[in-house]
């Protein structure tokens, strides 16, 4: 059973930092495709980031340069460093593994900026 946990949202004010965490079981984590997305509400659900099982990065464009993905195989987890965080970052945050099958998806996490 392939499972997607994710943790580490929460309230922060402007200008503030999160990082998020994703944990992985029942997959080969190292040879998955591993991506970061959000949705606000309202909003279609949109690819923050990815990183390749080799560590090839991807990013959208509104957040290139403050936030960073990054791996652990040996943890089976994935990261998002989020900093200088904008309002315009409020959204439920989700992770997801996709290697020709799947994808599979976490239940997502919460991230909210406000003053």
């Amino acid at each position: 059973q392939v499972q997607l946990v994710e943790s580490g949202g929460g309230l922060v004010q402007p200008g503030g930092s999160l990082r998020l965490s994703c944990a992985a079981s029942g997959i080969i984590f190292s040879i998955y495709t591993m991506g970061w997305y959000r949705q606000a509400p309202g909003k279609e659900r949109e690819l923050v980031a990815s990183i390749t099982n080799v560590g090839f990065t991807k990013y959208a464009d509104s957040v290139k340069g403050r936030f960073t993905i990054s791996r652990d195989n040996a943890k089976r987890t994935v990261y998002l460093q989020m900093n200088s965080l904008k309002p315009e970052d409020t959204a439920v945050y989700y992770c997801d593994a996709r290697n020709g099958g799947g994808p599979y998806w976490g239940q997502g996490t919460q991230v909210a900026v406000s003053s």
